[in-house]
């Protein structure tokens, strides 16, 4: 899965598309991993936009939590914009609205990140 990478500021901006479910959520997962590692509390903060992603399934849940795991480990930021209905009803009843940050769009994720849109 290509995430399409896009620097702003001391903000990495990743944009992955279509569905991550059992059949794309290992190539997000192979994607997200690189960029893991620079975002600590000296790197920069990841923003990643789902205005493209018309689906989550559990599977893709969970790379995105190991993903969280491992930044506030690090001491990094790693914060969600731009979620789709149906993907910010999947958060919602899973609940991990409650352990990421999401914004409405990319411009209010990369202003709280201090970048500018």
């Amino acid at each position: 899965m290509e995430l399409s990478p896009l620097q702003a500021g001391r903000t990495l901006v990743l944009s992955p598309a279509g569905r991550i479910d059992h059949s794309h959520a290992d190539a997000f997962k192979l994607a997200l991993d690189p960029h893991l590692r620079d975002c600590t509390a000296a790197g920069v903060a990841l923003l990643i936009d789902f205005s493209q992603v018309n689906y989550i399934s559990s599977i893709g849940l969970r790379a995105l939590m190991i993903a969280i795991k491992q930044v506030k480990a690090q001491g990094g930021r790693m914060v969600l914009a731009a979620l789709t209905p149906l993907v910010l009803e999947v958060f919602t009843i899973s609940r991990f609205d409650m352990l990421f940050e999401i914004f409405p769009d990319r411009a209010a994720a990369l202003a709280a990140c201090g970048a500018a849109a």
